[in-house]
This record gives structure tokens, sequence and C-alpha cells, in this order.
């Protein structure tokens, strides 16, 4: 095995790999990068948005279990990443609302993926494709590289001051959702690409590495059941976004959440229902205003609904809410109920008397936070959805300079592994059953580490 000995060693060439690995290069350090896949880029090129919360006091109202500390480096940091990516050549888009609580840049990310690329290999450093990261190489409890298995079966080892773990998460392992997310979790569809596996989870945990808490939930959105997720560009174009605007029912016919949270974190919610699949329910009203709508400013509107139903989705008209009572037996739902479910709620909503469930301030059971007007305007549109997942907040335990923390705590917190990064989808901590933005995590955390490794040795940390 042939040894050479660089300031970085990036495992995982997706949006956090590819950053760090180009900026330590930008600055005159020495870096590889390998990726287990042909292709650098991971499921960033999949995207088109980096966006966070303007302020640390709105990433605590909407996040409010996830780490303060990471949260705090994540808004500090978001305006560095985006004059770091324009640096480069590559346009953002101005500022544009995302969320309702949430600002951010359209960015071509396949642009910006190919860019640092091109840097790396143009200040001589190695990107390895096609490589398997086999086992991280410790010495006395410090990380000093890894052995890596090349397309032609031979073995590298690469020693490195620092190695960060940037593989993209477990979403790709159906056993590690099964038993990281929920059980339910194994069945459900991909958004992502499928190589981000559980590497950098595994590596982690070999050397000692903490794994954050099991409930932390993952990032996804609600997709039209039965219709495969083979082509990425479906991720995007059949995402049911516009169920924050709409009702959705379990198998028992009962709403469960409020929909309005978000389409992202109702797709949690589904996920721990019977057989995990619902009905989405919207109305001439919504369709007109939000399933044929632009979801994000700058991005066309299409016709959701018919893309659903033409991709083979279990979907449906309804002259009249009481063509919900001729539900077809074999779709599983209980339609007479569905219908006085919806009909329950346009009376809470609209005054018109107390026939619905109703909270403790008259409104529906469950609460409608935001979008309250009732869906009474015929025809009504109804699809299947089902949880799908695009990449998981469980991941190995970091403190703000990226350093993975270790299973054994100090009095004052647990000690880093010396030598050991991690960011991207590979660092948990940051959210838990919360969400505001994957793309910009990413970035700001994988420049953190190239600061990391360029300002020196890790051997102190193993004191």
């Amino acid at each position: 095995m042939n040894a050479e000995t660089v300031d970085l060693l990036v495992i995982g060439g997706g949006m956090a790999g590819l950053t760090a690995a180009a900026r330590v290069a930008a600055e005159g350090g020495s870096v590889v990068l390998v990726e287990k896949a042909e292709r650098t880029g991971g499921s960033a090129r999949f995207a088109g948005f980096v966006w966070t919360t303007p302020t640390f006091e709105e990433m605590r109202r909407v996040n409010p279990d996830g780490d303060p500390e990471l949260a705090a480096a994540l808004v500090d940091g978001f305006a560095d990443g985006v004059s770091w990516i324009r640096s480069l050549g590559v346009e953002c888009r101005p500022p544009v609302p995302v969320l309702g609580f949430g600002r951010g840049h359209q960015v071509d990310t396949n642009h910006y993926l190919d860019t640092c690329e091109r840097l790396i290999r143009d200040r001589g450093q190695d990107v390895l494709t096609g490589t398997w990261t086999r086992s991280l190489v410790t010495e006395n409890g410090v990380v000093k590289g890894a052995d890596c298995l090349l397309p032609d079966g031979s073995v590298r080892r690469i020693e490195a001051i620092w190695t960060l773990l940037a593989t993209g998460g477990f979403q790709g392992d159906p056993s590690l959702r099964a038993e990281l997310v929920h059980p339910q979790a194994a069945d459900i569809g991909l958004r992502a690409n499928p190589h981000s596996r559980g590497d950098g989870l595994v590596l982690g945990r070999a050397a000692g590495a903490a794994f954050g808490e099991k409930d932390a939930g993952f990032y996804g959105h609600l997709m039209p059941a039965g219709v495969p997720l083979a082509d990425p560009a479906r991720f995007v174009e059949l995402a049911l976004y516009y169920s924050e605007h709409a009702l959705l029912f379990d198998t028992t016919g009962e709403r469960f959440v409020d929909e309005t949270i978000g389409d992202h974190l109702t797709t949690m919610a589904l996920l721990e229902r019977p057989q995990a699949r619902g009905l989405l329910v919207a109305d001439a009203r919504v369709h007109r205003e939000w399933i044929s709508a632009s979801y994000v400013e700058g991005i066309p509107g299409v016709d959701k609904f018919q893309l659903c139903h033409r991709a083979g989705a279990r979907s449906a008209v309804a002259d009249s809410l009481e063509d919900f009572a001729s539900m077809p037996e074999e779709w599983g739902y209980p339609g007479a109920a569905i219908r006085d479910r919806i009909q329950e709620f346009n009376d809470c909503v609209g005054g018109a008397g107390a026939t619905g469930t109703a909270d403790a301030n008259g409104g529906p059971t469950p609460g409608r936070l935001l979008d309250r007007r009732p869906l009474d305007e015929p025809p009504f549109y109804v699809v299947e959805a089902t949880p799908a997942i695009t990449f998981t907040f469980g991941g190995l335990l970091i403190d703000a300079a990226t350093h993975v923390l270790s299973t054994t705590p100090d009095p004052d917190g647990r000690r880093p592994v010396p030598g050991l990064l991690a960011a991207g989808a590979d660092a948990g901590g940051l959210y838990r059953r919360a969400y505001a933005g994957g793309l910009a995590p990413a970035l700001v955390f994988a420049l953190t580490a190239a600061r990391t490794a360029l300002a020196g040795s890790p051997t102190a940390l193993a004191r």
C-alpha cells in the first residue's frame, strides 16, 4: 500500500465534501477526495436553493430542539457561504422567501459542484471516484486517514492530518432507516442518490464517535403513492408541496396533524400512521392557488395533480363531497368518514356552527395554525400520498468546529475524536424533527471543516 500524508482526506463528494476539499485546495492545502460513486455531486445535483433562517431567533422558533451552538454557527456562517459560491463565479440569484420563514438563493448547483471539482484538480489534488473507503486508520485514538479500495481492486492508504466524513447520511439503507428513523421507514421512497447508505456513520462509530438521538427525524416530502422514484427529475415535480393547504387523512379516515406546519414535517407525521399512507384532499381553490402555482419564487408552476395522475398515482376528482361515500373499497379508506371529517372541518373554520370537532379556540382538531379557510369549492382533488426521504437528521455528533464527538464524555461534555470531522448529513444534532435548509448546513459546516483542517494538528485533542 502506498502511503502519503495530506492536510485533509474527504470521504464523500457531495455538497459538503466538494466544498471542503475545494476550499482547502484554494488556500494552498493538500487534499484527497474519495467518492464511491462514479461521479461526484451526490444528491446536491437534484437541489437548487441554498437557504436557511435569516436570524438565530427564527431558527430557534422553527427548530427549538436542535443544538443551539450549531444553529448559531449556521446562521452566522450563511453569508460567508454565499460569498464563497460567488467567488467561484457561480451565480447566486437575489434572495427570496422560502417556506415562509427562511430566506435564500437559487443556485445552479451542478455548476457549483463541477467548479469545485475542477478547482481541486487544477490545484494538483486528487479526486478518486469509484473508490470505497474500507476503514479509518487510527493510532493511539487519533484518526490518521483511511484505507481505500480503488476501482482496480487495489488498496490505497491515504494518511491525513484530518479526515472529514461527508458521505451524505444513511437514507439509502432501508435497515438503518428502520433502526434509526422508524420501523416503517424501511419501505418508504428515496428521493435522493442511492449511494448514501451510512458509510460515514459506520466509519465514525468504529472510531468511537457518538450518534445523536434516534428520533431526530428526516427531511423529505409527501409523494404520490405507488409512483417509482427511479428518475431524479421526478423528485421535485411530483412532490406534493401543496399539502400545507389541503387536508390529509390516514387509513382510519382521520386527520392527525396540522398540515400547515409544512409538507416536510407532515411527511414525518404520516410515516408514523398505519401503513404510512394517506389521502390528500384539496378543492378547486387550492388547485387554483397552490397545486398549479409556483411553490418558490422564480420556479414556474405546474399542475401537480395532473402530473401525479399521468404518472399512475391513485387519484380522483370528486364533483361533490357526497362522492367520497362512493370511494372504491380497494383503496382501503372509509370514504364516508372522510366526507364527514371534511364537512366538520369546514363548519369549524367557516363559522357555520359547532358541528365540527373544535379545539379550545373553536377551531378544528387537530388545529390549523395558518390556512384556516374551508375546502368547500368543488371539485375536490384527491391523491394518495406516502412519505419519501431525502436525507436524515440523525448523525454523528459534532461541535461548531465540526470535530466529531466521542461516546466518552468529559466532565465538561463530550471529547472530540482527534483527527475526525463531519459535515453534511453525516453530522447530526443541528435539526431535531425540524428543518431549515439542507444545502446551507452542508456548505457552511464544510467551510468550517476546511478552516479546522488548515489550522493544524489535532493531536492536542487526544490528551
